[in-house]
């Protein structure tokens, strides 16, 4: 599976279980393999900012079109407070960021 920690759950022996789509009573496919999303953390201010950046892989349903990520490694695959975290930002080019805790 994807790179990073996409495979986290087979590597580790268990078999991934199917997710259906209720409304259309279809299982999810696999659509991109190794995909990455940041991981926002309240500013203490108000808002949110970088904090982990995460690689799982992307699923769809052939009917609706929706998508979940899933299959995500036991851990980040770069945090804020590494040397280093800017340039793998850049380089890994995150999907987008969950700001929710």
């Amino acid at each position: 599976m994807g790179a990073g920690g996409g495979a986290g759950e087979e590597e580790r022996g268990r078999v991934m279980r199917p997710v259906v789509c209720v409304p259309c009573r279809l299982f999810f496919k696999p659509k991109k393999l190794g995909v990455t999303i940041g991981e926002g953390m309240p500013d203490g201010i108000g808002g949110w900012q970088a904090y982990k950046l995460w690689q799982g892989d992307l699923w769809a349903c052939a009917g609706c079109g929706a998508e979940i990520i899933r299959g995500f490694g036991q851990r980040a695959i770069a945090e804020h407070f590494q040397a280093g975290y800017a340039q793998a930002v850049q380089a890994c080019r995150p999907l987008f960021r969950v700001d929710d805790c």
